[in-house]
C-alpha cells in the first residue's frame, strides 16, 4: 500500500471511533446502561486505534 492508502485508512478509521464514542456516551446516560455493549464498543475502538497506529508506523510517523 502506498502513502495515499495509509492516509485514507487513517481517515476511515477515525469516523467509526467518533461514532462509537457517541454511542458509549448515549448508552452511559441511560438509567440502566448495557455494560456489555459499552465494553464491546470500547474493544472495537481499541482495534480501530491499533489500525491507525499501524498505518502511521508504515507512514514513518
Amino acid at each position: 500500500m502506498g502513502k495515499k492508502n495509509h492516509k485514507k485508512a487513517i481517515r476511515s478509521l477515525r469516523q467509526p471511533i467518533a461514532e462509537h464514542l457517541e454511542k458509549i456516551r448515549i448508552e452511559s446516560e441511560k438509567d440502566f446502561p448495557d455494560r456489555g455493549l459499552i465494553r464491546h464498543w470500547e474493544n472495537e475502538i481499541r482495534a480501530f486505534e491499533k489500525g491507525i497506529q499501524q498505518a502511521q508506523k508504515r507512514l514513518g510517523k
